[in-house]
């Protein structure tokens, strides 16, 4: 399975005095099985580009295939793409509804017309897989933490049985904790045959997690490439915004002052693994 863009270009308010390219010629591809995760700052079409993956948005030209369909085919049914491709937009408990947390991670399955019983099988086991307990069922979302909402509205597309579950920005406004546990649940799920595709602004979390990095720079694709290849290029990737972990600046910082380190380290335990064995040798 997997996602292709094909030659992508989208053109907000298109034949106007406000008309702006979101995304310009971009083409990629979501292998199944992959932890994808996409960066660039803000405006460089990062949010525009996941919406192309499951129909949300119709690119201005191009095409999108799923699983070799291109999904703007006439007879190409959107909903059951919906139901193998996951979204969870940023902030997703603004779109927390129902009264109960069971009743809202049942939407999305009782909108596929399942039995009551898988629906509710489903519910179950996507609360469970947020790691969220049990004595939360009947709760309202509304009177949860931040971190909680969070995790059910997460609960409630991960209940849709999604082959690819993209995620814009899951852990914005969390704190460190709230954050690092509900990436590590994501991950699980990934080690057990998910594919992820993951949008953030947190070069640490997408140097810890994902096998792949697509950088994106005014609607175009800059870098394309393993964590480690994309970050070996910091200089550039500040001229267009972006930060790298700070891991990579100090491991540069301790080269340049005569430590010989390696400055592929990407994340704090290959930094001090590096270093400790560094000083060995000295």
């Amino acid at each position: 399975m997997s996602i292709i863009a094909d030659h992508i270009t989208y053109l907000y308010s298109p034949d106007t005095a406000y008309e702006h390219k979101a995304l310009d010629d971009v083409s990629l591809e979501i292998k199944d099985g992959e932890f994808v995760a996409i960066i660039g700052h803000t405006g460089s079409g990062k949010s525009t580009l996941i919406q192309h993956f499951n129909g949300l948005l119709t690119a201005t030209s191009g095409r999108i295939y799923y699983n070799g369909q291109d999904i703007y085919d006439p007879d190409y049914v959107l909903k059951d793409l919906r139901s193998h491709v996951g979204l969870v937009f940023q902030y997703p408990e603004h779109q927390l509804f129902e009264a109960t947390v069971l009743e809202d991670v049942k939407f999305g399955p009782n909108n596929l017309g399942l039995p009551k019983l898988e629906v509710d099988m489903r519910a179950f086991e996507a609360i469970k897989q947020v790691g969220l307990p049990d004595t939360i069922y009947d709760a309202s979302p509304f009177e949860l933490s931040g971190g909680q909402k969070r995790r059910v509205a997460i609960a409630g597309v991960l209940a849709m049985k999604p082959d690819v579950l993209i995620l814009d920005e899951p852990t914005a406004g969390l704190d460190p904790y709230g954050r690092d546990e509900i990436l590590d649940e994501i991950y699980k799920l990934h080690e057990n045959g998910l594919t992820v595709v993951l949008v953030s602004h947190s070069m640490e979390d997408v140097a810890k997690y994902a096998d792949r990095l697509i950088v994106m720079d005014e609607g175009k694709v800059a870098y394309n490439g393993s964590p480690r290849e994309v970050f070996a290029n910091f200089r550039e990737l500040e001229k267009i915004g972006l930060a790298v972990p700070q891991v990579t600046y100090a491991m540069h910082a301790l080269n340049e002052a005569g430590v010989p380190v390696d400055t592929d380290s990407i994340t704090v335990e290959e930094a001090e693994e590096e270093i400790l064995s560094a000083y060995k040798e000295m």
